[in-house]
């Protein structure tokens, strides 16, 4: 398999963090990006960059870690029992952004590598992430554009990829207690140790490189879209979900947590507005009931 190169992916994931909120800044105008630079007392830290009430995105973060520890937490030991007790090494790059304009979605991207160790064994290393798309009101052209983009970011790296990821990514961000998927998902992988370090990191940083090119053509196409009241209100109200998910099922919240992580930087995924109504139904025949029939539905895009 090769060694893993450790200063590589940290390199990468710098630069993807740079380059990532450079773009966002341009496109949103006015926005600037706020950095905390934090430590963890038990090994390595990161950088939080913060953007709130630019004139396109009402919040954006994009976290960088590189965190030690003696003990893989729980969320990282769930699938993978035979690592319990091995000491670890985590990098990654997490974002999140949520627009003001209801018209655009909400979207995450995440890459990460892991690498656990223990004396006299071989070190295990696996890669993982994704990206995945939280519309509240649905275009089939955005949906098709950002599908393209995922199997873009796949195709090079194996002809099963992406009928892979996307499927593991409808299944994960899937919300069990409200019987609906989060969006209209995009790409989710983890635990990916195969043929190489060099494919698995070269797949690894296609699915960073693709983020952009997948996102932004959305949020320009629909940042100008007039909206009001209404619409401003279903935007909180399905931000409830998002909250949801991230605080019950994500494994990256819960990894963070339970690895005694920075809170601030590991909740920046959190929306700055977000309301809950009390069994509340879309009226028939409504835009709003659109997203749920048509968009909360995994399908084959392509």
């Amino acid at each position: 398999m090769g060694a893993a190169n450790v200063e590589a992916v940290r390199e990468y994931l710098l630069a993807l963090q740079e380059r990532i909120t450079a773009t966002l800044e341009r496109e949103d105008g006015i926005g600037r990006f706020r950095q905390d630079s934090w430590q963890r007392p038990e090994g390595g830290g990161g950088q939080t960059r913060i953007l709130t009430n630019g004139n396109v995105f009402e919040q954006a973060g994009v976290n960088f870690s590189h965190v030690l520890g003696n003990n893989l937490p729980p969320s990282a030991t769930a699938q993978r029992p035979e690592l319990a007790g091995r000491s670890f090494e985590a990098l990654g790059v997490s974002l999140v952004i949520h627009p003001h304009n209801p018209y655009v979605p909400t979207s995450h991207c995440n890459v990460r590598f892991f690498i656990a160790s223990k004396a006299d064994v071989e070190p295990v290393w696996w890669v993982g992430g994704g990206f995945d798309l939280t519309p509240y009101y649905g275009f089939e052209d955005d949906a098709l554009h950002w599908h393209q983009q995922a199997k873009a970011a796949c195709d090079p790296f194996g002809k099963d990829y992406h009928v892979r990821f996307k499927k593991w990514c409808d299944e994960y961000f899937f919300i069990k207690h409200r019987n609906e998927p989060r969006g209209i998902g995009g790409l989710f992988f983890d635990d990916l140790n195969e043929i190489s370090f060099d494919h698995c990191f070269g797949f690894m940083q296609s699915v960073g490189d693709h983020f952009l090119p997948a996102y932004l053509p959305i949020a320009q196409r629909r940042k100008d879209t007039p909206y009001g009241k209404r619409e401003r209100d279903f935007q909180c109200y399905r931000r409830g979900r998002y909250v949801e998910f991230n605080l019950v099922y994500d494994r990256g919240t819960l990894f963070g947590l339970q690895s005694g992580g920075r809170t601030e930087s590991i909740l920046m995924s959190l929306p700055p507005q977000v309301s809950w109504r009390y069994d509340w139904r879309p009226e028939p025949g409504s835009p709003e009931a659109k997203l749920y029939e048509i968009f909360l539905k995994p399908r084959d895009w392509l």
